[in-house]
């Protein structure tokens, strides 16, 4: 595989899948499309024919968020876009509840194995369970400490509502999995895949690249126009998950030019390189205004404007200021920002001065 000059992203197909509709878009490769209850309303996921010794089926990848909405439509895909054939395999890149959400239910239904990596797997079961450090406190503490109750007064009240956020779309987890881990090879119908894990948005994301055809199944880590959302959150409130992100995009570089992008969201697409570009452009810009913005010592909260000049209801919010704090963070591990508690004991940022040709920045 080699590299070769970045080409303009396109859309292969005009309008993405109705629900309970399907679009193919490879041999053996179809296009699902189920519905979110947030400003980000849908997720794609795949189906890949599959067969083995017993005869021919599909393996799925992701699962859609754990409501009834979604069971039903997975019902109609049984009888409609799957032709009553068996689900041989349940694959999720990472542990977020419209990814995950539906895994259990699939797999009790079918008892297909169910695939994942094990950060993404043990990240799921803690969430689900509301282990110490991945339960809604320990993140509410963490966004108090970057400023949001006092930049946000309603910000407690509001959280009241989110509570266990993450079990309304992940009621359960399977029990038993099948472990991915980076460069494995899995055959799927009459294509072998390879796992490529990515960082930054989830603890070990898994991405799948098909040489037969040249596709990549990019789960949330590359999609085609909104970026990825990257934050700190409650469990890991040191973390620099920005530079792990940006790291990560070097491991899809050299995937071919005329790769076929399958998203998590938006449309399939192809400019995988021009897209790659793209992202790295857009967080050093950010990056940049930020550290111009930090003139005085400013928390995660007093920053959002700089990185999100539109309004943003509650959900939003709460996935914004783990963003702000990521991008500050970025900036306080390169040496660019100094990190310290102000008087009310909340965490500030302040750009450092760097020398210029003798002068100051």
């Amino acid at each position: 595989m080699t590299t070769s000059k970045p080409s303009a992203i396109t859309y292969p197909h005009e309008s993405p899948p109705n629900p309970g509709e399907a679009i193919q878009v490879a041999d053996g490769i179809f296009w699902l499309r189920m519905p979110l209850p947030f400003a980000l309303n849908h997720i794609n996921l795949w189906l890949l024919e599959d067969h083995d010794e017993s005869g021919e089926g599909w393996t799925i990848v992701d699962t859609g968020y754990g409501v009834e909405t979604t069971h039903a439509l997975w019902r109609q895909h049984f009888t409609t876009t799957m032709r009553g054939l068996p689900i041989k395999r349940i694959i999720v890149t990472h542990f977020h509840p419209d990814h995950v959400g539906c895994a259990a239910w699939l797999h009790a239904q079918t008892q297909a194995p169910f695939y994942m990596t094990t950060s993404e797997y043990l990240s799921a079961h803690a969430a689900v369970q509301d282990f110490a450090g991945f339960g809604r406190a320990n993140s509410e503490a963490l966004f108090v400490a970057h400023g949001l109750a006092r930049a946000r007064p309603d910000f407690a009240e509001a959280q009241k509502a989110r509570t266990e956020s993450y079990q309304r779309g992940v009621p359960t987890v399977p029990t038993r999995y099948r472990r991915l881990m980076e460069h494995d090879v899995l055959t799927i119908g009459n294509r072998r895949w390879r796992i490529i894990t990515a960082f930054g948005h989830a603890p070990e994301h898994a991405c799948l690249f098909s040489t037969d055809g040249n596709i990549l199944i990019s789960g949330d880590q590359v999609l085609p126009r909104i970026t990825t959302n990257v934050g700190v959150w409650g469990n890991q409130p040191d973390a620099n998950p920005l530079a792990q992100f940006l790291t990560s995009m070097d491991k899809f570089r050299p995937l071919p030019a005329d790769t076929l992008i399958l998203p998590s969201h938006d449309r399939v697409f192809t400019g995988l390189h021009t897209r790659l570009d793209q992202l790295v452009v857009h967080h050093q810009e950010r990056l940049d205004e930020l550290a111009a913005a930090l003139d005085t010592p400013k928390t995660a909260a007093e920053i959002l404007p700089v990185l999100f000049r539109r309004p943003l209801d509650h959900h939003q919010l709460v996935f914004a200021i783990g963003e702000a704090i990521a991008h500050l963070h970025y900036l306080w591990y390169a040496g660019r920002a100094t990190r310290a508690q102000d008087a009310d004991g909340l965490w500030v940022f302040k750009r450092v001065a760097r020398s210029v040709e003798g002068g100051c920045l």
